[in-house]
């Protein structure tokens, strides 16, 4: 999971928003077209196009706008940019595993969940080199807890992440070698796009990042 700094709101989306009259209220249901088209390239370039909890690389109509307090709370606003996320997968079949935002769905525990808008999410999360997320402590509930509801150690997410890794484990690539991949791999590319499960290399090489 890796921290994510939100931006200011798409002019388009807050135009939208304000174009509320006595006969319309906008609505996350009533979202559509080129609004929502904007809204998820600002949310997909905001994160790097990486998803907001596993970091797999996200793709235009494979994704879907998550709230990370759940909209079926009375008290949240469905519309307020700030708790506004994208997160992978999208028009899944019923026979498809879930993870990630489809996953956690409504459920919400601010005691029991890690925010990717918290600047210090990156520290309560450790991986081995099989690809395998774990707390970074041991008895840290808040992490175990993060782990399950979003399902970060299904197996096809421990595959992708091992994927990643692999690369980097040839033993015909020499230290000085491994440095340069390393670092080159957590910069944005030309794209501004971060690499897929950029926070599992960058823990796993932590010793060689400048």
């Amino acid at each position: 999971m890796k921290y994510i700094r939100k931006r200011q709101e798409p002019p388009e989306f807050k135009n939208w928003k304000e174009q509320a009259n006595s006969d319309w209220q906008p609505d996350f249901k009533n979202l559509a077209g080129k609004p929502k088209e904007i809204l998820i390239k600002a949310l997909m370039t905001e994160q790097g196009e990486i998803c907001c909890y596993c970091e797999n690389r996200l793709i235009d109509g494979k994704c879907h706008i998550e709230h990370f307090k759940p909209q079926s709370d009375p008290t949240v606003d469905p519309l307020d940019y700030a708790n506004l996320l994208c997160s992978c997968q999208a028009n899944l079949t019923p026979s498809e595993f879930r993870y990630c935002g489809n996953l956690k769905n409504n459920w919400f525990d601010e005691n029991l969940l890690i925010s990717p808008l918290n600047p210090d999410c990156e520290s309560h999360f450790a991986f081995n080199d099989d690809g395998a997320i774990k707390p970074a402590q041991e008895d840290d509930q808040k992490a175990i807890n993060t782990i399950e509801k979003l399902g970060l150690n299904l197996n096809k997410l421990k595959a992708l992440r091992k994927a990643a890794i692999d690369p980097f484990l040839d033993e015909e690539i020499d230290n000085a070698q491994l440095k340069v991949f390393v670092n080159g791999y957590l910069c944005l590319d030309d794209q501004q796009r971060y690499n897929p499960f950029w926070t599992t290399i960058k823990y796993l090489f932590s010793d060689l990042i400048e």
